[in-house]
């Protein structure tokens, strides 16, 4: 609401019988704060109480009322909820499509998400939920189909707990990882535990690691085996980005000791878990041998090349000197001055807003970086 025209004394004296408490003047331009009614000096001034503001600019006076205010929209808040209820009522008719049964844990969570306007990015999907007797299962299908024709890239997360995965759905999971265009799924957590996954779903998941974002998988409790094992390393060649690798009680072998043992020398894994299986002695010899083995190999590659390098420094340095060529490393002992520029003023105050960009993290560098390897209940006995 406002009020133009009369004096300045009219308007002042309207505010005044507007509210009985303390009025605080402003002025802007001039920097000053005082109690009660002021003179104009400035080209702003305001007289602020509780219940309403006067201000003077170019156009006039006028009082402005608290209600008037913008408020504050939240339009990313209202665009991830109709994102939110769009997902919910397609996965809910994929379910239908595939007769399935909805999940419990996956209505929950949207539910939750769409109450707290925030957006859902772990989808857990788990063979002990409680779903009605004689009602079909859940199944992994519906919540994939959802995520990809909905483009959904918001997930970070994966879980799958007990729930069978046929070659079909490792197909669909695959191409949902590997995508590396307009449309990314940034997934960096994958936990499939007691999923059925056989030795042709291992080599497909493989291949799609190399063009993932993964950082952690767990495969435990899947009876694949040491071919398994072969097809999943296929894509861990030089694999800089993931960190974390679950295999337990996946019945493999004494020969997974050496396969494991190349993959964790060559790529960022750091940590290893293989509780559950049956490496045995050998086994776990193998997989240690193979790390330290190449670990050695590279340190030794390294010292040979800083000798290389220093060597031909020092015949460089001696051929410009029997020539009598002069280089800015022959002269070490002649230490040259330094003329900083002149900083004009009014430019340190800049450099201070500006500040430092930000770097890139980069990728962690392929190599044996494993600092915990887990192997309980292997075989393994005290002659090891």
């Amino acid at each position: 609401m406002q009020q133009s025209g009369g004096s300045i004394a009219e308007q002042q004296q309207q505010l005044h019988s507007m509210c009985d408490r303390e009025r605080t003047w402003s002025s802007t331009a001039g920097e000053r704060r005082s109690t009660g009614y002021g003179g104009c000096c400035g080209w702003r001034h305001s007289w602020t109480c509780w219940c309403s503001t006067w201000h003077w600019t170019s156009t006039g006076y006028g009082i402005t009322m608290p209600g008037k205010k913008r408020r504050k929209q939240k339009e990313s808040s209202f665009l991830d909820i109709s994102i939110l209820k769009k997902f919910l009522h397609t996965y809910e008719q994929h379910c239908e499509e595939t007769q399935s049964s909805l999940s419990p844990t996956i209505k929950k969570s949207l539910s939750n998400c769409i109450s707290n306007e925030v957006a859902i990015t772990k989808f857990v999907l788990s063979s002990h939920e409680t779903i009605p007797e004689g009602h079909p299962p859940v199944l992994f299908k519906p919540l994939v189909t959802t995520i990809r024709n909905l483009r959904y890239m918001l997930g970070k997360e994966l879980c799958i707990w007990g729930i069978l995965l046929s070659n079909l759905d490792i197909v669909s999971l695959a191409l949902m990882l590997e995508l590396n265009g307009r449309t990314i799924y940034p997934f960096h957590n994958l936990e499939m535990i007691d999923c059925g996954i056989d030795v042709w779903s291992m080599e497909r998941l493989g291949k799609a690691l190399s063009f993932s974002n993964l950082v952690s998988i767990v495969l435990d409790y899947n009876k694949f085996g040491d071919e398994g094992v072969k097809g999943l390393v296929l894509g861990l060649d030089g694999n800089k980005k993931l960190l974390s690798l679950s295999l337990c009680y996946c019945n493999l072998g004494t020969e997974s000791g050496s396969v494991l043992g190349q993959v964790i020398a060559q790529t960022a894994i750091q940590e290893l878990y293989l509780n559950g299986n049956y490496l045995q002695c050998s086994g776990a010899v193998e997989l240690i041998n193979t790390i330290s083995t190449y670990a050695l190999g590279l340190s030794a590659e390294r010292h040979t090349a800083s000798e290389t390098n220093t060597d031909f420094a020092h015949h460089i340095l001696e051929a410009t000197g029997s020539a009598g060529i002069h280089t800015a490393v022959s002269d070490l002992d002649v230490v040259p001055e330094t003329h900083q520029p002149a900083i004009p003023e009014g430019t340190e105050n800049i450099k201070k807003r500006i500040g430092k960009k930000k770097k890139k993290r980069e990728a962690p560098v392929a190599g044996p970086w494993l600092a915990k390897l887990h192997l309980a209940d292997n075989g393994i006995d005290g002659r090891a």
